[in-house]
């Protein structure tokens, strides 16, 4: 599902929940990361972190922890980019190699409404309006919540770039819904703060991919280097 969403260059796993990987072993120095969660919250963090080794191995990586670093995004081995998701009977891992992409973020959320008071951090007032009317067109999907996700994958892929938080508020997201009936599309998210420096140049325009399939919102965000 999250594959779709992303090019050739980047390797994805995933799991649902009547994987093995649910149940997967953690590594030195992971367990101490999740000492204190509840057991929803360690299953969900193993397999997510099961993924994350499976796509090392495709990549010709040998399988190896995977620890927070700045912010609790997770540390990834010299030379690979990655990003990592889970929700409530799904997650996944998407990596890639350093040379390919400059960076890259995905995100996945259940397929259901947004909170009412999660909503007014999220939307700006031309995304309300946009999605207000993306919602009269398609009212069976739950907008808000693509927005949200979008949002989160933007982040992922912006914080190893600029190294400082990005606030729901500071970016702009588009939805472009694709053909057919399977809701799915392209977005775009248009920085409102100056954007972080990619070879010598400053961008301001992340795009990615959204879809929604077996009651999952998935989203993903890659940065190229030219």
């Amino acid at each position: 599902m999250i594959e779709e969403l992303l090019p050739e260059s980047v390797v994805a796993v995933e799991a649902h929940g009547d994987d093995p990987l649910w149940d997967a072993p953690l590594h030195p120095g992971e367990e101490a990361l999740v000492a204190r969660a509840l057991t929803k919250r360690r299953r969900e963090f193993a397999a997510a972190r099961g993924c994350a080794r499976r796509a090392m191995e495709k990549l010709g990586v040998p399988a190896q922890s995977v620890l927070r670093g700045e912010r609790g995004a997770p540390r990834w081995p010299a030379g690979l980019i990655g990003s990592i998701t889970h929700c409530e009977g799904y997650c996944a891992a998407a990596l890639a190699r350093a040379g390919d992409l400059a960076s890259l973020g995905i995100d996945a959320e259940p397929h259901g409404p947004l909170p009412e008071e999660v909503r007014p951090a999220v939307h700006l007032p031309a995304e309300a309006e946009r999605f207000a009317r993306l919602s009269d067109r398609r009212p069976g999907v739950h907008w808000d919540t693509i927005l949200f996700s979008a949002k989160e994958s933007v982040y992922k892929a912006w914080f190893p770039l600029a190294r400082t938080w990005l606030d729901f508020s500071e970016a702009d997201i588009f939805l472009d819904p694709g053909p057919g009936d399977e809701p799915h599309g392209t977005l775009r998210a248009e920085l409102l703060v100056p954007g972080p420096r990619v070879g010598g140049r400053r961008v301001q325009v992340f795009d990615g991919r959204w879809a929604v399939r077996d009651g999952v919102v998935t989203t993903a965000v890659v940065v190229p280097h030219s």
